[in-house]
């Protein structure tokens, strides 16, 4: 999945940022070209990042369901990419690092909405697209490589507007696991992670459900996308981040446009429940596609909390929630 954590996210080069309010050069004028191409405009000066920068960047960062600080960092700044891409544009296959792009998201949304699972329609071409795509190519009588050339793009056209149901493949089969899972912690296999500042939180939380007969990998590292490789090498069943936050304190789980991981909304329903009235404040449920949740192949939630005083004040009282969250989300899965 992700190259080098410091400067690539895919075959993404991620130096020379963040870019944010104050900065000029070539680079913000590459960035004000990516956003008036993916439709968020105008912008002021070419070279200069404005308010009026700062306002479409927020925008974009709503519309893929990313955090809205106005900064154009890595998370950001590999959207703006993989928003370049359109379907047929170029041809799309396994390799590594796993091609990403608006395009592959487009793909799995098209093949889902057909009935051919994908996967979490997440813009990432891995094992469970292509296994899709042969399925479909045989079904459409088209070479069964796995590759998604013109002939391939053809055929997806000609069934544009049909879907099997409401809801995609990968979302049906995913509630379909939760439901028949055995119920209780014992057994499971539980990641629980922090990117910084809850330590404590987090090993308390893991000794807890250990002592319930769950298996818990923790994981304290700073760079998502590490945690989601980590996380998935393992084989976890679920994972539950958290980190200290002073603004934008939350539960998010994940979603993009045309598909809802029901397993992560049905987690991040239990945390607000848990953790709301413990912080004097209600922990809003928000759906999001940072690297945390759309890399993990597992339903997963990132819990902003705060304010920090309150959460490190409270800490025994937050893992004894998160435990108990995780607790009651094993039991009952899917969101009511």
């Amino acid at each position: 999945m992700a190259g080098s954590a410091a400067d690539t996210i895919g075959s993404v080069n991620t130096s020379g940022l963040p870019l944010q309010r104050g900065d000029d050069g070539p680079a913000v004028r590459d960035l004000h070209r990516r956003l008036i191409a993916a439709g968020h405009g105008p912008v002021g000066d070419a070279e200069i990042f404005d308010a009026d920068t700062e306002v479409a960047l927020k925008g974009f960062q709503a519309s893929r369901r990313l955090i809205e600080d106005g900064v154009c960092a890595r998370q950001t700044w590999a959207a703006l990419v993989e928003a370049d891409h359109r379907l047929g544009d170029r041809m799309l296959y396994l390799r590594s690092p796993m091609t990403r792009g608006d395009d592959v998201t487009d793909l799995q949304q098209r093949l889902g909405s057909l009935g051919f699972d994908a996967g979490y329609v997440d813009g990432i071409f891995g094992p469970d697209t292509e296994d899709a795509v042969r399925s479909f190519q045989q079904n459409q009588a088209v070479t069964d490589d796995g590759v998604v050339g013109l002939d391939t793009v053809r055929g997806l056209g000609r069934l544009a507007g049909r879907r099997s149901g409401e809801k995609t493949i990968a979302e049906v089969r995913e509630s379909e696991r939760l439901l028949h899972q055995q119920a209780g912690v014992s057994g499971r296999r539980l990641v629980v992670g922090e990117a910084g500042g809850l330590p404590a939180v987090v090993d308390t939380v893991a000794r807890r459900l250990r002592l319930d007969g769950a298996d818990v990998l923790t994981l304290h590292h700073p760079d998502l996308s590490s945690q989601a490789r980590a996380a998935n090498d393992w084989d976890g069943a679920v994972y539950v981040g958290v980190t200290l936050a002073r603004d934008d304190i939350s539960v998010a789980y994940f979603a993009t446009e045309g598909f809802i991981s029901t397993g992560g909304q049905g987690l991040a329903h239990r945390c607000a429940e848990e953790l709301g009235d413990l912080l004097d404040a209600p922990l809003p449920m928000v759906g999001m596609r940072i690297p945390i949740l759309r890399e993990t192949r597992m339903p997963a939630v990132w819990v902003r909390l705060g304010p920090p005083a309150l959460v490190v004040e409270r800490a025994a009282s937050v893992s004894a929630a998160l435990c108990d969250a995780v607790t009651a989300w094993c039991g009952h899965p899917l969101d009511d």
